[in-house]
C-alpha cells in the first residue's frame, strides 16, 4: 500500500472516530442526572390550571402512584407516547395510578389535541418555567418528553427522558404497585 493511500485511510478513520466521539458526547449531555433533594417537594408545590382553568397541585394525588409527563403538542415523541398513556390509564387507573400530563403549550392547543386524540387523563397547563421542575429531577437539558413516576408516598420512583415505551411503563407501574411505594 502506498503511503498516500495509507495516510488518507488513517485520516478518514480518525475523522470517523472523532465524529462518533462527538455524537456520543452530544448524546451524553441529555442523560438524566441524579434528582435534587428537593425535587419531590418542587413537583408537589407546582400549582397549574387544568383545561377548565381550575388550579391543581400534584400533592392532591398523594396516596396514588402518579405518572407526571412533561410534554407539548408540537413534540413528535410526546405525541407518539400518548396513545399508550391512554391505554395504561384505563388499565392502571382503577389500581390507584393517576396520569397527569403537564403541557408546555397554550390552553387552546392542548384542548384541541386532547379532544382529537381522546385523552382522558388529567392535563395541566404550564409554560417553559415548569421545565425547572423537570430539571430538578435530573433533566438538566429540559428535554421533552420527560416522565416522572411518583410512589404513593409522593417520592420519586423512576424518571425517563425521552419517549417511554408502553410496555416499559407498564413494567414500572407493576413494580411500584407491588412494592407498595
Amino acid at each position: 500500500m502506498n503511503s498516500k493511500l495509507h495516510r488518507a485511510l488513517l485520516i478518514a478513520t480518525l475523522a470517523l472516530l472523532a465524529m462518533i466521539a462527538g455524537a456520543l458526547f452530544k448524546l451524553s449531555k441529555y442523560e438524566v442526572d441524579r434528582p435534587d433533594e428537593d425535587a419531590a417537594a418542587r413537583i408537589h408545590a407546582l400549582s397549574l390550571p387544568d383545561l377548565a382553568g381550575r388550579e391543581h397541585t400534584l400533592s392532591e394525588w398523594r396516596g396514588k402512584v402518579v405518572v407526571a409527563n412533561f410534554w407539548a403538542t408540537w413534540c413528535p415523541p410526546c405525541r407518539e407516547e400518548i396513545p399508550g398513556f391512554i391505554r395504561l390509564n384505563a388499565e392502571y387507573g382503577p389500581k390507584g395510578v393517576q396520569f397527569v400530563g403537564i403541557s408546555i403549550d397554550s390552553q387552546e392547543k392542548v384542548r384541541d389535541f386532547a379532544a382529537e386524540h381522546g385523552i382522558d387523563y388529567m392535563l395541566l397547563l404550564g409554560d417553559s418555567s415548569v421545565l425547572q421542575v423537570a430539571s430538578a429531577f435530573g433533566n438538566r437539558a429540559r428535554g421533552l418528553p420527560f416522565t416522572v413516576i411518583l410512589g404513593r408516598d409522593g417520592e420519586p420512583y423512576a424518571v425517563k427522558l425521552g419517549r417511554i415505551e408502553e410496555k416499559d411503563l407498564a413494567g414500572l407501574l407493576d413494580k411500584v404497585l407491588a412494592a407498595g411505594a
